[in-house]
């Protein structure tokens, strides 16, 4: 294709043309070196035009299969779906709308058929399809109307009772059609107190991608701070509607400004827990549609950056009981953990890593991950590594001196949470992790880093969020989020094994912080 740009004498002209061009199927990145416009250009105007955000005019809806093949449930905390899922009327053209596997996954997890799931963040319909499909009922909504329209049309297949699948169920199984209609995921008022089975949806990410053309209420026109309040609505009407003891599931993904992370999963997980409701399961969704190679991968490396290839799934519950949580004290069993110097173990690597998802071999899982870190973050300025550990291993060491006065990189460890740590322990890491860091930053470069290994655990059937903790704690006014990384096992995810009622914990996270110039 010649790279010469057409022209056009007037702005519209040059719209009609584009808008031709998608009719016809042509590709985005042909569009715009074609008609010289941005991504952004074009998505603009398709919102703009059709009234909501979709990657292509025309998508067959024709069905090949109902289901997914050779599906089995995830039984750990990584989700990995290296295909998006295009089966009953499922596809990607309305843009940022997730696999289907992922609403898939929940309402197999935390529903029963004939009970009813909530979606506000309706966009094309996948939950409401996949609510279909699965016998459930199913009220989905959404702020705009076109979406809904397209949702409507998704939803309108034909199913047997013998084609419902997936239930395990001795009564006869039923077929319901969702509930679909125009509405706004802040007010539920037209919903009872305690009525909703299930909450699974997919909200906007602050300002990302715009689903309407700029209509009043919609939340992906809202920046972070306006955005988060918002979704405090959201949430605490989300915590009224549903039932005790069961579950709200929501999607998100970080954002990044100026090279640097803003972690609005964790900041979302805030609102929701300030709601009310506890942290049963965070599940991290990775993305596939990373490039790592070639250009990017050398402008990964001069510019110090990773490619986002990872979001967050928490799974919240609303208890039980309204009494206040209380929580017994736990004794370690394994003596007091005590931070240490120790000079980690390292693996000869012919890449770096170049996205915030990183898989190592199981056998040389330590080795690399440490390797990884130092290369890409000390900068040939000296490094110091500080291990939290057990008392019955090592020594502790003063705080106040690492042996190092000028550090390109301080990076903290704590391998002692992979086995079941007590709540005191937690509150101790946490607390010296603080005091380590106020101690150090004075010994870090200018322009140097920080980095935190730590991971989720688990106390009681819920989850300890430590890494969300951790940046929620971590606020020096010279320190800056440069990344969070998600870090996990080759094969982890792949396990079949069923572990009850909660997801096996396979990952872990590297908290990346920069010391400000």
């Amino acid at each position: 294709m010649s790279n010469q740009k057409v022209s056009f004498k007037t702005e519209r002209e040059l719209q009609e043309a584009i808008l031709k061009e998608k009719a016809r199927g042509t590709p985005d990145l042909e569009i715009g070196q074609k008609y010289g416009v941005t991504f952004r250009y074009i998505e603009r105007l398709i919102t703009r035009t059709q009234g909501l955000n979709i990657s292509a005019l025309k998508v067959s809806k024709k069905i090949s299969k109902l289901y997914p093949k050779d599906f089995k449930e995830e039984q750990t905390t990584v989700w990995s779906f290296k295909q998006r899922g295009n089966w009953a009327t499922h596809s990607g053209e309305y843009r940022g709308n997730w696999s289907p596997y992922i609403p898939r996954n929940v309402i197999l997890k935390y529903s029963k058929p004939g009970e009813l799931v909530l979606d506000y963040f309706c966009g094309a319909g996948t939950t409401a399809v996949e609510c279909k499909l699965l016998g459930r009922r199913c009220i989905a909504f959404d702020i705009n109307d076109k979406a809904i329209e397209l949702a409507k049309k998704n939803v309108d297949f034909n199913i047997s009772l013998q084609q419902l699948t997936f239930i395990d169920e001795k009564k006869s199984p039923k077929v319901f059609e969702p509930e679909l209609s125009v509405g706004d995921a802040r007010d539920l008022s037209f919903l009872k107190d305690n009525s909703v089975d299930l909450i699974c949806a997919h909200p906007p990410y602050a300002n990302i991608i715009h689903y309407t053309d700029s209509k009043e209420g919609d939340l992906s026109f809202f920046d972070i701070d306006d955005f988060l309040k918002e979704a405090a609505k959201v949430a605490k009407e989300s915590f009224r509607v549903l039932k005790p003891g069961r579950q709200c599931a929501i999607l998100i993904g970080d954002n990044r400004r100026k090279k640097h992370v803003i972690p609005l999963g964790f900041k979302l997980i805030n609102v929701y827990l300030d709601a009310g409701f506890k942290l049963r399961e965070i599940v991290i969704k990775r993305q596939h549609n990373c490039k790592t190679t070639g250009f990017w991968y050398a402008n990964s490396i001069k510019y110090n950056f990773l490619l986002l290839a990872h979001e967050y799934l928490p799974i919240f519950e609303k208890p039980e009981s309204s009494t206040p949580y209380l929580t017994r004290e736990d004794t370690s069993g394994y003596g007091s953990v005590v931070p240490t110097l120790e000079k980690p173990l390292l693996k000869k690597i012919n890449e770096l890593e170049t996205t915030t998802v990183w898989i190592f071999p199981e056998k040389e899982f330590e080795e690399r991950l440490n390797k990884n870190v130092i290369d890409r973050y000390s900068d040939r300025n000296g490094y110091s590594t500080i291990v939290f550990a057990t008392h019955s291993e090592n020594e502790t060491i003063s705080r106040k001196d690492n042996g190092k006065k000028s550090l390109g990189l301080l990076f903290i460890k704590s391998p002692f949470l992979k086995n079941e740590p007590s709540r005191s322990d937690i509150d101790h890491y946490l607390k010296e992790t603080i005091e380590i860091v106020k101690q150090n930053l004075p010994n870090i470069n200018k322009g140097g880093f920080l980095v935190v290994q730590t991971q989720d655990t688990r106390i009681e059937g819920y989850i300890e969020p430590l890494a969300k903790r951790l940046v929620d704690t971590l606020s020096f006014d010279n320190l800056w989020l440069k990344e969070i990384v998600v870090a996990t096992q080759e094969g982890a995810n792949s396990n079949t094994q069923n572990f009850g009622e909660h997801l096996k914990i396979v990952h872990q996270y590297l908290l990346v912080y920069e010391v400000k110039t």
